[in-house]
């Protein structure tokens, strides 16, 4: 394909080298936006922003990474992959540097924004890189390896960036994040991919679609990213972002219907097979957010901190790693759904163990359950990506771009929107029984009396008044009652995950034993010559 690289056979040691630029250059384009994400509250404090700031930080990423793949493929086909690259992580170095010198909420913003450019051509080189250090007969399982190591990036960012953070607060996030850009530049620089074909591609109604896509999927990102945080009703951007979204997409779509050379082939987008595709990778997306939201959201809400995740996360980034070596070893082109179905079925049975959580619940009672969710993450990806990708050649090269778009936008929106529900679900439910809780709690009641006493008593060393000490006494039990409804939505938020996987998956087993109907019988009603 133009703007691919060549596949000729390559010395081990030669491979070795692919191997270690494909690792570095994958988890550069997803640890500086993991160690954003996972210190949100850390960097409000140090940088001086509030919860709506901070959350743009990783929702602009979202943004611009989404769209950049589109204008990558293009650009990679008439002008190369390693000038893009080099291109976008240079600004990306400049703009990293910069904000450690000009640090206000303007210039993070920026850093964030150009990271999610350059991110997207990071990942499709360590695609590429690892399908390099491949033998030709297993270039495939190369490519499922290249889409799983950016997804450690998460359990890496929570096993160092309290160290970091400890170091020099945000100061540390971002030299690190420079630093990593900047080898990353150099091996990129030092290390060629083998060339490839080019040919013109850009047509100026590209530009026109780009614009157009690129304007409302940051819309519907920066709508998902903040609409629980200023919530959805409260917010009237949020409305019109939604209807001005809409329309630009709709004009996209309507423009490139009846072009000769499609940037985004709109008739193959609405086949069966690929809405099928894109309907079970959301599903995928939002109940993975199990992990990333739901667990680490109800250990927050019970006292623990990134330091006293430690192992749990060592654990997650082990059965990451297991996920992508099982995926690699265990592919099969011909049974694609097999693997996409086993992933989302585990999910189920991991979330409802998690659904029994109490007050008391710890990291280690959730070493088992998690492990198994990191490994279905990065265990369902790479046959979900050649699901779509071997669908999109059958039709010709033309259609790897509107693959590319899609594939984008379920994955990073479908996260975004699986953190928005969840997060927008736990806050109606957490009102829904802390309600509940506090119509069970009587003055009168002699227990509730001797809770409350309880609770004076133990400020009585510092607080001498009886009535503060008493008023003392009903806030902490106001702090018990929100913490049990947080644990008891959590909760709602695990069975909710637990009914949409199994769901998803019967919906896959469904399509599977169609399919296989089917073929059984065209088989029969074969007429042998």
């Amino acid at each position: 394909m133009p703007g691919s690289p060549a596949s000729p056979a390559h010395p081990a040691r030669r491979r070795a080298v692919y191997i270690a630029v494909a690792t570095l250059v994958g988890l550069t384009g997803g640890l500086g936006n993991a160690m954003i994400s996972v210190n949100t509250a850390q960097l409000q404090g140090s940088l001086g922003l509030d919860p709506y700031q901070i959350a743009w930080l990783p929702t602009v990423y979202v943004m611009t990474n989404t769209s950049a793949n589109m204008l990558l493929i293009k650009f990679r086909q008439q002008y190369g992959l390693r000038p893009f690259a080099l291109i976008f992580l240079g600004l990306y170095v400049l703009a990293t540097f910069a904000h450690l010198f000009v640090n206000d909420f303007g210039s993070a913003v920026m850093v964030r924004a150009v990271s999610g450019i350059a991110g997207a051509s990071l990942s499709t080189l360590c695609l590429y890189y690892f399908m390099q250090a491949f033998p030709a007969k297993w270039r495939l399982k190369g490519l499922v390896v290249g889409i799983g190591i950016p997804q450690c990036a998460i359990p890496m960012a929570r096993l160092f960036s309290p160290d970091l953070l400890a170091m020099s607060q945000w100061r540390a996030l971002y030299l690190f994040e420079l630093g990593l850009a900047i080898i990353s530049f150099a091996a990129v620089a030092l290390v060629r991919l083998p060339p490839s074909e080019r040919q013109p591609a850009f047509e100026k109604l590209d530009f026109v679609t780009f614009g157009l896509f690129a304007g409302s999927v940051a819309l519907v990102a920066a709508v998902l990213g903040q609409g629980r945080i200023v919530w959805w009703t409260q917010a009237p951007w949020i409305g019109w972002s939604l209807v001005a979204a809409i329309p630009m997409f709709i004009g996209a779509l309507a423009i490139e219907h009846h072009r000769a050379r499609p940037l985004i082939n709109t008739r193959w987008l609405g086949s069966a097979d690929i809405v099928r595709f894109a309907v079970v990778t959301i599903m995928a997306r939002i109940v993975l957010s199990e992990q990333t939201y739901a667990a680490v959201g109800l250990l927050t809400t019970l006292g623990q901190t990134n330091d006293q995740f430690h192992t749990l996360f060592v654990i997650i980034l082990i059965a990451s790693i297991a996920g992508v070596a099982a995926s690699a070893i265990t592919l099969n082109v011909e049974k694609l759904t097999h693997p996409i179905m086993l992933a989302i079925g585990i999910v189920a049975i991991a979330a409802y163990t998690d659904s029994h959580s109490t007050s008391l619940t710890r990291a280690p009672e959730l070493y088992v359950s998690q492990a198994l969710i990191a490994f279905s993450a990065t265990f369902f990806l790479g046959p979900a990506l050649l699901f779509g990708m071997t669908r999109a050649l059958k039709e010709g090269s033309g259609h790897i771009i509107t693959f590319i778009a899609l594939f984008g936008i379920v994955n990073s929106l479908g996260g975004l929107g699986g953190a928005a529900l969840l997060g927008t679900y736990q806050t109606i439910q957490e009102k829904a029984h802390s309600s509940a809780i506090v119509q069970t709690i009587d003055i009168t009641d002699p227990m509730v009396a001797a809770r409350i006493g309880a609770g004076g008593q133990a400020v009585g060393r510092v607080i001498g008044d009886p009535a503060l000490r008493q008023a003392e006494g009903g806030a902490l039990l106001s702090q018990v009652a929100t913490r049990e409804a947080n644990v008891l939505a959590y909760n709602d938020v695990f069975r909710l995950i637990a009914i949409l996987s199994a769901l998803t998956t019967a919906y896959l087993a469904f399509l599977l034993a169609r399919r296989n109907w089917r073929a059984r019988r065209a088989a029969l009603i074969e007429v042998p010559t």
